[in-house]
């Protein structure tokens, strides 16, 4: 393959001010790729409701207050244009389309790393948190641990399943439900929810029930719910009402909660039927709260349980790419420029973004 003319700069979106809702588009130097690594153009990048939390500094639980100047994002996709040194048995090569994830790379032989559990990889390294991210047109990465996108996948339309796509499959996944039973998606609107939809109602032959605002009711049933409950409509009880009612006056096998809402992950629990599992996924901003109206006595008699994911491994990352090149799922995303970034994170932090948000990087 004829050499590929890597520019000696190029554009990023940093964090500028952490602690607001503020990025920056800065002229960045571009690095060479160390030992094991490859270099990536990178073309999008869909934009996380976990990117806003790292850069507003919402997130409690995080063991560090996010650095001025780190370049967000964790749903990369772009072309290998240079390998770096001892990369010679790499699966992958120049002129390879991959993408970056959450987790930007792991040690591959701790005791997560061997049994699938990347996310809790003990020397993993998360992009856009003290790593360098994805809002940028150039970055390295972990040769290993790129995934590979399907050529007949557009970029806009990968970047997404990267992370939405993955940990909400794996989600699914957890949550123990079979086809033919009832699963609430919580934020069934949102970037990860109607995902989540297409998955289950599409790729895994479960009947949805769809909750988010009423606004977005039109895209989720469009996804494929086969009910949508206004989330508006309803208080605590109501709610897990009508989803009992609903599924065939028992309750709903899972529930996956897609939206950061600790009254959302309060709610879930009445919604359930005997042997139910509530899955979590979103994470809400401030002060950790304990799920509300999970009393044990309730989780005992119910046998229900509760299960999370942060995110799935490589293997959830190529099987969810796969439904994607096969038009099981399609992301209904919002193709922006990165100087928009500002406004993305905006409408997401209003609840305005229907789907996924993708940054076009060209």
């Amino acid at each position: 393959m004829a050499a590929v003319d890597i520019p000696k700069q190029y554009k990023a979106a940093v964090y500028d001010a952490p602690g607001t809702l503020s990025t920056k588009v800065e002229t960045l130097d571009t690095p060479d790729p160390g030992a094991g690594e490859v270099l990536i153009h990178l073309t999008h990048s869909g934009v996380c409701h976990s990117d806003l939390g790292i850069m507003e500094n919402s997130w409690a639980a995080l063991p560090y207050p996010t650095q001025k100047g780190q370049v967000g994002g964790h749903e990369g996709v772009g072309t290998i244009v240079k390998m770096g040194p001892a990369t010679e048995k790499a699966a992958v090569k120049v002129g390879d389309r991959v993408g970056i994830k959450w987790m930007a790379g792991t040690c591959g032989s701790c005791l997560p790393c061997l049994e699938g559990a990347d996310a809790q990889c003990q020397k993993g390294k998360i992009s856009g948190y003290y790593t360098p991210g994805t809002f940028q047109q150039y970055v390295t990465s972990q040769a290993d641990y790129v995934t590979p996108i399907p050529d007949k996948l557009k970029s806009e339309d990968a970047a997404p399943m990267l992370c939405a796509g993955v940990t909400t499959f794996a989600a699914l996944r957890r949550s123990q439900a079979r086809s033919g039973q009832w699963v609430v998606i919580s934020g069934a609107g949102g970037g990860l929810g109607h995902i989540a939809v297409q998955l289950a109602s599409r790729g895994m032959a479960m009947r949805v029930i769809g909750i988010d605002a009423g606004s977005k009711e039109k895209l989720v049933r469009d996804c494929g719910a086969e009910h949508f409950i206004d989330v508006t409509e309803h208080d605590d009880k109501s709610i897990a009402e009508e989803v009992v009612k609903t599924a065939d006056g028992l309750g709903a096998s899972a529930v996956i909660v897609c939206t950061a809402s600790n009254k959302a992950y309060a709610q879930s629990i009445d919604m359930l039927r005997f042997g139910g599992t509530l899955v979590c996924v979103g994470l809400p901003e401030g002060e950790p709260e304990p799920i509300g109206n999970a009393f044990p006595a309730k989780m005992v008699f119910k046998g229900i349980t509760i299960a999370s994911t942060a995110v799935g491994n490589r293997k959830d990352a190529i099987e969810v790419l796969d439904f994607a090149a096969r038009g099981v799922v399609k992301t209904v995303s919002r193709l922006e420029k990165i100087d928009k970034l500002p406004n993305v994170f905006q409408d997401m932090k209003e609840g305005k973004l229907s789907g996924r948000a993708v940054i076009d990087l060209q």
